[in-house]
């Protein structure tokens, strides 16, 4: 039986063979033909859509996470690397200003905002093709915006992350052809991103069926973002006016609701990226790319790992309130007559879990510091009061306090976090809220010199911060807005310096702090002053003397640092011909 089957297959193979014998289909990916209806092209989108957490475009996903912890908190004023000296020293070298193209955090980054570039172009590809024969002239329509407000969304991503970049767009992109995308980085993009944004403004609903897809109002958000960082005041205040009074958007009555996982998609969302745990798919890792910016304790949120991205104590101070519950900030627009830093808040640096410590809680502070900041005992959420150092790694090298924001409630750990790493939680991240419009469209009107209206939307949200809910009853919280007519008095620079530090406040340890000081054009000068700050040791109201990050002697911004440098590996890769098309960043 065994010779015959031998001869049979012989037979075959000698007398039925043909080319098709070697047209081999590509196994676990699906064709263009399978891909050219409805279905094809929602599974596509959801795949643009997917990318929006910065996980799964073959990096690292704390390398291009959503919350930009590393490029935009980090860097910044706002937070510390965390941890210990040891762990993950790329960060080091991004808090410390020493950026070199090989760092492969500027590499994932990349990766990330071009692999969702290339997915948003092959929706667009094939929605327009003239094969889908079951979708409506208005369904293709929405999917293009849809699409193409993705497409602007990553391009925006790369623009601040490096300034120079070169945009791919549908006519340019073809799959087959890797050649296609190597482009030169010479061209002014934002037009670009601009018509993208505005396309999608006009073209989608005010409401989706589905949470997490892009409105109008977030394509309309999103644009007005783009002349901001432009400084084109006038186009993006009418977009500012319009969300403002036509979306149906409203405040929450308590801040915290915009960082609670039973919140998500609330009254005030305009664009938040969902993210989702124990859903019955493969690999529903809820916020992955920030796994691990926890406690470092077993008996904390997380459980256990792994101490990176800490407040600092610049940050923590600038939550002070005077007398009248206002920020202590100056004249200057930079910030450089500000007040804040000159004595630390009463905080437990250097001293053990082990020491008997008595937190001074006498000294007024905006309620938001302790819904952003965790610091010893002061309530954290349900957990009960924050127990020092036995919750931070290493506290001599990263100081005492670690971020809340994007922490559970000890009531909804397992209904909240994955069934196998609590470090991964369902707490989608709002990119864009009702409040980030108000503070933008106060920004604007300073720039016109709308003082007083400024002023209003200010005070918006400060009356929200004052009315809301506490994190601890026991603190002495003061927080009010400012007295009628206080911004026109002061003069513009003091306006300028309130708006900016309101959007301190409000967004911390949100991920935009260092792209909000290079547009503001007050990087360099912010920065070094920090730096030259938090390497010397802090001083308390009583007197007492504590170190902090001496690690940032000497290190200094220039104004290069504004941008990041190219992946020197994207550089390489771009060559045509012989020669790269892309140019590196001034300095690097």
């Amino acid at each position: 039986m065994k010779k015959l089957i031998i001869i049979a297959l012989l037979v075959t193979t000698n007398f039925a063979c043909s080319d098709e014998f070697f047209d081999i289909k590509p196994q676990g990916r699906a064709s263009q033909a399978q891909l050219t209806n409805k279905n094809g092209v929602a599974a596509l989108l959801i795949g643009v859509y997917s990318e929006l957490d910065g996980v799964g475009s073959g990096n690292t996903g704390r390398t291009s996470t959503v919350s930009n912890y590393v490029f935009g908190g980090i860097a910044s004023d706002d937070a510390v690397k965390g941890t210990d000296a040891g762990d993950q020293p790329e960060q080091s070298f991004i808090e410390q200003y020493n950026w070199l193209s090989d760092n492969t955090y500027f590499l994932g980054k990349w990766w990330h905002s071009y692999d969702g570039v290339a997915r948003a172009n092959e929706v667009i590809q094939i929605v327009q093709s003239p094969d889908i024969k079951d979708m409506t002239d208005a369904e293709k329509t929405q999917v293009l915006a849809e699409a193409r407000f993705l497409r602007a969304y990553y391009h925006f991503e790369a623009k601040k992350m490096w300034n120079k970049i070169p945009y791919i767009d549908d006519k340019v992109y073809v799959a087959a052809d890797p050649n296609s995308t190597k482009i030169p980085n010479t061209e002014d993009v934002w037009p670009k991103i601009e018509a993208d944004f505005d396309f999608a403004a006009k073209n989608l609903p005010a409401i989706q069926a589905q949470k997490g897809r892009a409105t109008q109002w977030a394509a309309k958000a999103f644009l007005a973002k783009a002349y901001l960082f432009q400084k084109k005041w006038a186009p993006a205040k009418a977009l500012l006016d319009d969300i403002v009074k036509n979306s149906g958007k409203t405040l929450v009555a308590n801040y915290h609701d915009n960082y609670r996982t039973v919140t998500n998609n609330n009254s005030e969302s305009i664009f938040e990226v969902q993210f989702s745990v124990n859903d019955g798919t493969n690999g529903n890792n809820g916020n992955a790319g920030d796994n691990l910016n926890w406690p470092y304790s077993a008996s904390a949120p997380g459980r256990g790992c792994c101490g990176f991205y800490q407040p600092s104590h610049n940050l923590v101070n600038a939550f002070k309130t005077d007398a009248n519950g206002l920020p202590m900030i100056g004249d200057a627009a930079d910030g450089s007559l500000d007040s804040y830093n000159k004595v630390d808040l009463p905080n437990d640096q250097g001293i053990s879990a082990g020491t008997a410590f008595t937190l001074d809680k006498s000294i007024p502070v905006d309620p938001r510091l302790d819904w952003t900041v965790g610091r010893r005992g002061v309530n954290f959420l349900d957990w009960g009061p924050m127990p020092g150092s036995t919750w931070i790694r290493d506290q001599v090298y990263a100081g005492p306090f670690t971020g809340k924001k994007w922490m559970y409630y000890l009531a909804e750990e397992n209904s909240s976090t994955h069934s196998t790493s609590r470090r991964n939680v369902n707490n989608n991240f709002r990119i864009i809220k009702l409040s980030t419009v108000i503070l933008w469209l106060a920004e604007c009107e300073v720039e016109l010199g709308n003082l007083s209206v400024a002023q209003d939307l200010v005070n918006r949200i400060r009356n929200r911060a004052k009315t809301g809910s506490v994190q601890d009853p026991t603190v002495t919280y003061k927080v009010e807005p400012y007295p009628a007519g206080m911004f026109a008095s002061r003069g513009a620079d003091f306006a300028r310096n309130a708006v900016r530090m309101e959007s301190r406040l409000e967004f911390a340890m949100e991920g935009h702090r260092f792209f909000d000081l290079v547009r503001w054009g007050i990087a360099e000068k912010v920065l070094n002053k920090y730096a030259q700050e938090e390497a010397v040791p802090g001083t308390e109201p009583s007197g007492r003397k504590f170190g902090k990050r001496i690690y940032m002697a000497g290190k200094t911004f220039t104004s290069k640092n504004n941008y990041y440098p190219l992946p020197q590996d994207e550089i390489l890769n771009s060559q045509k011909d012989g020669k790269p098309v892309l140019v590196q960043n001034p300095g690097y």
